[in-house]
């Protein structure tokens, strides 16, 4: 095995390496003071708060205005990054980025969930993978930015509700650069067919809609295969929910029946009421009935449909406003 002296070296001091780090971080924080890039960062802020993208000159420039401006911004940075790197070669960017067999990203800016990166996609990596055989609908707005290369897609759309899942629209789109493209992510997506060579796009995504759910359906049948919480947040409530109720922690179901009724997530609060259910039916029947009562929730025509089910099969429960176990 190879070692280069450069290499070795570290093993007893890391200092040249800091240098470089400290060095990489000093020319990035100049390329985020740049006027151009300063005012990016606002308008990326004002866009994850809801701003409309029309009403942002620069990123508006980016995705939907001058073509010229969203390969010069990008031009900018990595003219900065590989200047760094070729003084020397230790440095690595301290920007987020990630890497697998067809996929390259860097992040350029970020505000919580809003954010703007560089993406790189190999050609030969993507005709390596298995063909899709199901879709995702996800709650997240993306523009994007087609900078070099070329590449054959398709556009799924939701086209309405049918048993079972939904019917699933499909499109081709013909990617070169100078094309920019928007999609709001709960009913459209898309998947690239066939890359050529490589293609390099520049991306803006938020989230949107925090109570929404990300969806998977069958490609050949548009059949729901999965739904999972879009939020971190409501995924670890859930999976903390599911635990207490193998647990058998019946003393947690007045927490439970708090959550089931707090205005949120529908499927995590559904999650919540019937982890309740099964730890203390009094405390979780009640619960449903006072949901099943309240017309302006979502929840309510579910609940109400759960409630009359309990009650055909227990007609004891017939009339009670709380179950008598």
């Amino acid at each position: 095995m190879l070692i280069r002296p450069e290499l070795a070296a570290l093993r007893s001091d890391d200092a040249a390496q800091r240098r470089a780090q400290a060095a990489m971080g000093a020319a990035l924080a100049r390329w985020r003071a740049t006027p151009i890039v300063a005012a990016a960062d606002v308008e990326l802020a004002q866009w994850g708060s809801g701003a409309e993208l029309d009403d942002l000159s620069l990123l508006s420039a980016l995705f939907s205005g001058d073509h010229d401006a969203a390969p010069r911004f990008c031009t900018e940075l990595v003219a900065v990054i590989l200047a760094e790197l070729a003084r020397d070669p230790l440095g690595q960017s301290p920007l987020r980025h990630y890497c697998d067999d067809a996929v390259a990203s860097i992040t350029l800016l970020r505000h919580g969930t809003t954010v703007l990166s560089l993406q790189a996609i190999d050609g030969s990596g993507l005709a390596r993978a298995a063909p899709p055989q199901s879709v995702r609908f996800a709650p997240c707005e993306t523009w994007e930015a087609v900078l070099a290369g070329s590449a054959r897609a398709e556009r799924l759309a939701i086209a309405g509700p049918r048993p079972g899942g939904v019917a699933i629209e499909r499109s081709r789109i013909a990617m070169r650069p100078g094309l920019a493209l928007h999609r709001i992510g709960l009913v459209e997506t898309l998947h690239l067919d066939d890359v050529p060579s490589s293609l390099v796009l520049l991306r803006m995504q938020r989230r949107t809609g925090c109570s929404a759910v990300t969806s998977e359906y069958a490609l050949d049948d548009g059949a729901l295969l999965h739904q999972a919480a879009s939020s971190p947040r409501d995924s670890r409530l859930e999976l903390t929910a599911a635990l207490l109720g193998r647990m058998g922690r019946d003393d947690a179901a007045p927490l439970l029946a708090a959550m089931a009724e707090e205005r949120g997530n529908p499927s995590l609060r559904w999650q919540v009421l019937r982890e309740c259910l099964a730890l203390d039916t009094a405390t979780g029947f009640a619960t449903l009935c006072r949901i099943a009562g309240d017309g302006n929730d979502p929840l309510a025509a579910h609940a109400g449909a759960l409630r009359d089910q309990l009650i055909e099969t227990y007609p004891q429960l017939a009339g009670a406003s709380r179950c008598p176990a």
